[in-house]
């Protein structure tokens, strides 16, 4: 008999969990947010979502639309680089000795590749095709001189 409640118990103690209202809002960088405690600053913009409920044929026209546009400023971002050079392509100044000429394409490559970074540390994939990657010269040169 205790066996049998324990089941009976532990679903009814779930009960609140699911009828939880969930809401979604967007904050300040932009990023979406699902949850069922909204923070205080975005209770205006956060709008309630319902799960057991079929979209309407408005709320699917609008969910389209966003979507078409989500798609559209990916497209133009991925299609506009920032206008960095490759590092490999800079032609030397004169009188560099060989580390300097690698610590400055170092630099040049990390300048590059810094737009690419996500806030994970991650590189998106493009940045490769854009820019060249240069080991860092630290080890074989020593630390870079001050400019």
């Amino acid at each position: 008999m205790r066996i049998a409640l324990i089941p009976l118990l532990a679903s009814l103690a779930a009960l609140p969990c699911i009828a939880a209202d969930i809401y979604r809002w967007v904050d300040e960088n932009g990023k979406v947010h699902i949850s069922d405690v909204v923070p205080e600053k975005y209770k205006g913009s956060a709008r309630r979502i319902d799960g057991g409920q079929a979209p309407t044929a408005q709320q699917r026209q609008e969910a389209e639309e966003r979507a078409a546009a989500d798609r559209a400023r990916a497209k133009a971002s991925a299609a506009t680089p920032p206008a960095i050079p490759a590092a490999a392509t800079l032609p030397a100044t004169p009188a560099e000795t060989e580390c300097e000429k690698a610590h400055r394409l170092y630099r040049e490559s990390q300048d590059c590749f810094a737009p690419y970074v996500n806030t994970n540390g991650s590189v998106r994939a493009e940045a490769f095709q854009n820019c060249a990657a240069v080991p860092d010269p630290s080890p074989r040169c020593g630390p870079p001189k001050p400019q």
